[in-house]
């Protein structure tokens, strides 16, 4: 179990590590650099780690239950063919026969060296001795689904097209197998969920990796049944690192009836926002662009309402919006709104590609810049072939930042890996290597407080977290050598290389 600061404790004197940390008995820091030894006291309890002492870096945007379930299912991450691909599939089956559905995630046909066409219903009907077979792609957007499973969802020839979803087919009419976006979103409903205690461990195992990768705060997109898992380990004195949870849009209603405000809840467990998606992904090509192509998920005139009801409630929202035509729509839905309330911090959730017209608009209207820079590797290839032009203002953390709008860095893992030092060299050096649009790059100063004070400030605990000074929460992430050391939560050691 995890300590938490209201427990009786002595002072804590981080050593060795640069600059040392002096932790008071209640959580918090008592004095950083030379002064620390002497605020610590000689009753103290002294811990040498070694490497530089930075804010402790978040996580604004990953899915907790995405990533806990994933452990639950094949994982074709990395795989690079289609061989690959269903040969993991299919030894996952035939190691788990009691399993009455097989799930897998990760897979992406973009990597695949032998044959880079989108799955098929087909090829997945032999596996599995006939069980339903769902595999999701790496950025969740589309899902493939065997022949039982479509039926089990259901999703037939006469099934029309959800809003917001896409059912491919055949020539013929029939369903491929291949669902996006609402469409796949139906299909992931139809899966049995897991049981509350293998939810419970698989998250505690998730989270206790994420403090392996420095992580001491995260932004959960996720479902209700997450929220509940989360309370749980909370209760018990289970969480290792802070988490904001951002709440599905389908429950605003009930949100809205319990009067549940932004900061419900602690500085370990706390509501914050609504998510609702407005496009889709570049990888699945349903990216809302302004040259018309893409998926519009969510119309203007239900994105306008969702915005207004969220400020008349003091809820954020954090919104989806990947392709320049969904970016424009959420700063147009929030522009009238600019200053609702005082805690009133909205967000474009990954805003991948924006168009130069509307850079300033995110510090004007005073919406947060959420955003994956791991996003950029995996999407460049795509985004050059399949938006030509466009990518001179894609993933444009530099120009943001130089027009005067705030970011908040994430890794919207499992789609990317939630290792922030990835995240940073993205953002930083990589462009230059890579040649691809350096200008947009950012210093590692720049992005290192993206990934700490910008985290704190989109979910409104910059008073007590973000920062290495004193009277703030002691969460502490230490480097050396481009790796995590250490990673320290509420002035206890959540991680530390010493102890593996």
């Amino acid at each position: 179990m995890t300590p938490r600061r209201e427990d009786a404790r002595r002072p804590t004197l981080f050593a060795g590590c640069v600059p040392e940390v002096a932790v008071g008995a209640d959580g918090r820091i008592a004095a950083t650099g030379p002064a620390a030894r002497a605020a610590a006291g000689r009753d103290a309890d002294v811990l040498t780690l070694r490497g530089r002492a930075h804010p402790g870096l978040g996580d604004a945007h990953l899915h907790l239950e995405w990533l806990a379930r994933s452990a639950l299912g094949a994982d074709l991450t990395g795989a690079g063919t289609r061989r690959e691909a269903l040969a993991r599939v299919s030894d996952f089956g035939r190691r788990r026969p009691q399993a009455p559905w097989i799930t897998g995630s990760g897979w992406c046909n973009d990597d695949w060296s032998d044959d880079a066409g989108a799955l098929t219903r087909g090829e997945l009907d032999g596996m599995a001795g006939g069980r339903p077979v769902l595999l999701t792609r790496k950025d969740g957007h589309s899902a493939c689904l065997s022949s039982a499973a479509l039926a089990a969802v259901p999703i037939t020839r006469e099934t029309p097209d959800l809003p917001g979803g896409v059912v491919d087919r055949d020539s013929a009419g029939e369903p491929t197998g291949m669902v996006r976006e609402e469409a796949c979103n139906l299909a992931q409903r139809a899966v049995p969920p897991p049981g509350d205690a293998d939810l419970d461990t698989a998250l505690l195992t998730v989270l206790q990796r994420l403090t392996q990768a420095g992580l001491t705060a995260v932004h959960a997109m996720d479902q209700p049944g997450l929220f509940r898992s989360l309370q749980r380990l909370h209760q018990a004195r289970g969480l290792p690192l802070r988490v904001v949870w951002n709440l599905p849009v389908a429950e605003l209603a009930a949100a809205e009836a319990l009067g549940v405000t932004s900061g419900l809840g602690d500085d370990w467990l706390r509501v914050w926002g609504v998510k609702a998606f407005l496009d889709g992904s570049l990888g699945s090509r349903t990216a809302e662009m302004l040259d018309g192509s893409g998926v519009v998920v969510t119309p203007q005139e239900d994105l306008v309402d969702i915005v207004r009801r969220c400020a008349a409630g003091h809820l954020n929202v954090c919104l989806h919006a990947i392709g320049d035509g969904a970016v424009r729509r959420a700063l147009d839905a929030l522009e009238p709104l600019r200053g609702a309330w005082r805690l009133w911090r909205p967000r474009v959730e990954h805003a991948q590609c924006v168009d130069p017209a509307d850079i300033p608009r995110f510090a004007s209207i005073g919406v947060i810049a959420s955003m994956q820079p791991a996003h950029a590797i995996a999407d460049r290839a795509v985004a050059d072939v399949e938006w030509p032009g466009r990518t001179t203002s894609a993933y444009a953390w530099g120009a943001l930042e130089r027009s005067g709008a705030r970011l908040a860095f994430g890794s919207d893992a499992p789609v990317e890996d939630p290792s922030p030092l990835l995240g940073i060299e993205a953002a930083t050096t990589w462009r230059s290597r890579a040649d691809w649009h350096p200008e947009l790059a950012l210093t590692r100063a720049s992005a290192l407080r993206a990934y700490s004070r910008g985290v704190a400030y989109a979910a409104g605990m910059e008073a007590d977290l973000g920062a290495l000074r004193a009277g703030m929460l002691c969460d502490l992430t230490l480097i050396e050598d481009n790796a995590v050391t250490a990673t320290i939560v509420d002035g206890h050691v959540a991680w530390s290389s010493l102890s593996t």
